[in-house]
C-alpha cells in the first residue's frame, strides 16, 4: 500500500480511536443535524467540522426570539463534570452567538451564554457551569452547581439563538462541533476585592487628571436610546461634570438596554468587554424591571454579588465597581426598598462602591417627588438625571478614600 494511502488510513483510524476513547464525555458529535429551526429566519446545514461534520447555524436579519432547538438533555455524568466545551467557527463578524439551556423542563428557568464568532478558524470555547447565567428571577433560578440543588444533570434542552433582550439581531452565522463535558476546568479563583478603598484607583486617576473609562451598565434609566433620555441623560452629565471638575478625559461606554434586568445584562457583558476589556470603573444600575419580573431582596442581593464577582473576574480585577441602589418611581416610592437594601448589602459584602440613589431621591423629592421624573413618573426628567450624576460623583469621591 502506498505511503500516502497508509498515512490517510492511519489518520482516519487515529481520529476514530480518539473519539471512541472520549465518547463518555461527548455530548453530541453533530455529525448529523439534531437541531430544529423554529422559523424561516434560521437555517441549518451540515458542513465540514473540526472532527467529521459540524452543524452550521445561519440566522437572517431581525432574528429576535429565533432559536434552533434540540433534545440534548443533561445526565448524571454532567454532575461529575466541571462544565463543557465546544468548537465554533464564526463568520468573522463582531457579533456573538447565543446558547440557552432550559432547566428541569421549566421554561421559566433558563440559562444563557454568549460566545464570540469573530474567528473564521475553529476555536475551542470552554464553559464552566458557573458561567451559565439564570436570566429570570424565581425560586428555582439559581446558579448551576453539581453540589447543590440546581444540578447540571437537570438541564433539559439546549437551544441556539437569541432571546428578546439582546437588542442586536443582525444576520450572522457560525458552525458548532464536538460539544463535550469537561472533567476539570481551571477556574479563576482570585480574590479581586480592593485592598484599600473600593474606588481608590478611579479617584486617584481623576485627581491626577488622567483619562478614565466608565462603563454604565443599566436599564432604561441609563439607556440613551430610550425616549426619556435623548435630550438629557445622567451618563452624559457624569462625563461632563467629571471633565469640568477634574480636567480628565472621560470616556463613557454605555451598554444599557431599556426593559432589561441585571442578570440579562451579565449575559451580554462579553459585548462591551470585547471593545473595553479593562475599564477603570463599571457602574451597575438596575431594579425596576427586576422587581416587575418577580425579583425580590434576597435573590437580588445574590445577583448583585454575582455581578460584582463577574465584572472583577472578567476585567482581571482592573475595574472598580460602583453599585447604584434601585431608583424609586413615583408609584413605587417605597415599594422596592428591599432591592435598594440588597444593593447596600452586596456592596458591603463585596467591598464595592455604593451610590445610594434611593436615599438621594427620597431626600431630594420629599416635598415634590414628581419634579424628578418625566411625564410617565417612572423615567427620569432633567432634575432626576442631574441628581443621579451628582450622587454618582459624590459616591465615587467617598468610596475613593479610606
Amino acid at each position: 500500500m502506498p505511503r500516502l494511502l497508509l498515512a490517510i488510513v492511519a489518520c482516519i483510524l487515529t481520529g476514530t480511536l480518539v473519539r471512541a476513547a472520549d465518547s463518555g464525555s461527548l455530548i453530541d458529535s453533530l455529525d448529523q443535524i439534531s437541531f430544529k429551526a423554529t422559523g424561516d429566519k434560521a437555517k441549518l446545514e451540515l458542513v465540514d467540522g473540526k472532527i467529521g461534520k459540524a452543524v452550521k447555524f445561519s440566522f437572517a436579519n431581525d432574528c429576535r426570539g429565533v432559536f434552533c432547538t434540540s433534545r440534548i438533555r443533561g445526565a448524571p455524568t454532567w454532575d461529575e463534570a466541571a462544565g463543557f466545551s465546544f468548537w465554533v467557527k464564526g463568520d468573522g463578524s463582531d457579533r456573538f452567538g447565543g446558547l440557552q439551556f432550559i432547566y428541569d423542563d421549566d421554561f421559566a428557568v433558563r440559562y444563557d451564554y454568549m460566545f464570540p464568532i469573530k474567528s473564521g478558524e475553529w476555536t475551542k470555547i470552554t464553559v464552566a457551569w458557573r458561567d451559565l447565567i439564570p436570566v429570570l428571577p424565581g425560586a428555582k433560578a439559581n446558579l448551576l452547581d453539581p453540589q447543590n440543588a440546581n444540578k447540571p444533570s437537570k438541564l433539559s434542552a439546549l437551544w441556539v439563538g437569541k432571546w428578546w433582550y439582546w437588542r442586536d439581531y443582525a444576520a450572522h452565522s457560525f458552525a458548532l462541533d464536538e460539544p463535550r463535558l469537561e472533567k476539570t476546568i481551571d477556574l479563576d479563583r482570585n480574590d479581586y476585592k480592593p485592598a484599600g478603598a473600593p474606588l481608590a484607583r478611579t479617584l486617584a486617576r481623576l485627581k491626577a487628571g488622567q483619562p478614565i473609562t466608565i462603563v454604565t451598565m443599566g436599564d432604561s434609566l441609563a439607556d440613551t436610546n430610550h425616549w426619556a433620555n435623548r435630550q438629557v441623560n445622567w451618563p452624559a452629565l457624569l462625563q461632563k461634570q467629571l471633565k469640568e471638575k477634574y480636567k480628565s478625559e472621560v470616556t463613557i461606554v454605555n451598554p444599557a438596554i431599556g426593559g432589561t434586568q441585571l442578570r440579562q445584562n451579565l449575559v451580554l457583558m462579553p459585548r462591551w468587554l470585547d471593545k473595553t476589556p479593562e475599564p477603570d470603573l463599571v457602574t451597575v444600575c438596575f431594579g425596576g424591571n427586576d422587581w416587575e419580573s418577580g425579583m425580590r431582596g434576597p435573590q437580588f442581593t445574590q445577583t448583585c454579588q454575582d455581578a460584582i464577582d463577574r465584572i472583577r473576574r472578567a476585567t482581571k480585577g482592573k475595574a472598580d465597581v460602583l453599585l447604584l441602589t434601585t431608583v424609586p418611581s413615583v408609584g413605587n416610592w417605597t415599594t422596592m426598598a428591599e432591592l435598594a437594601e440588597a444593593c447596600r448589602k452586596a456592596a458591603q459584602e463585596r467591598h464595592a462602591g455604593l451610590a445610594d440613589l434611593e436615599k438621594a431621591f427620597h431626600s431630594e423629592g420629599k416635598d415634590n417627588k414628581e419634579r424628578l421624573y418625566c411625564s410617565d413618573k417612572v423615567h427620569l426628567g432633567a432634575p432626576g438625571h442631574e441628581l443621579v450624576a451628582r450622587t454618582v460623583i459624590e459616591a465615587a469621591e467617598k468610596a475613593g478614600v479610606k
